[in-house]
């Protein structure tokens, strides 16, 4: 394994292979919502029917309310913003409540359970 280890404030090591300036001074995520390694490509939440890129948390709360999905309100994680299909329903999705900290694994949270309806993409695509 080639390459640069960085440590993060809390002491938590990564491997970044082929290491850029940008990769050391990059404080703030490029694209918000998206994947933040070096090297890493970022991603899109797409909502299928309406080849619709999902930009806020509105927008996706949009969506999901049009496929049965409620908002639900649990005061003991404020950190997150959480969607349940029902009471009985085992299914719930818990995202970050700062739509910057959304990543392609919320992202792809999403996609499992709602497999016809959103499509997780390269922006470019």
């Amino acid at each position: 394994m080639s390459g640069v280890w960085i440590f993060d404030k809390n002491g938590v090591a990564r491997l970044i292979a082929k290491p850029t300036r940008e990769s050391f001074e990059q404080k703030e995520p490029p694209h918000p919502g998206t994947a933040t390694a070096p090297g890493a490509r970022p991603r899109v939440l797409v909502y299928l029917p309406a080849n619709q890129v999902i930009r806020s948390y509105s927008e996706l709360e949009h969506r999901l309310a049009e496929l049965g999905w409620t908002r639900y309100h649990n005061d003991t994680q404020p950190e997150l913003i959480q969607f349940h299909r029902s009471e009985d329903s085992p299914h719930l999705i818990s995202l970050p409540r700062n739509f910057a900290g959304f990543r392609s694994l919320h992202m792809y949270d999403i996609v499992v359970k709602n497999r016809s309806y959103f499509e997780v993409r390269d922006p470019s695509a």
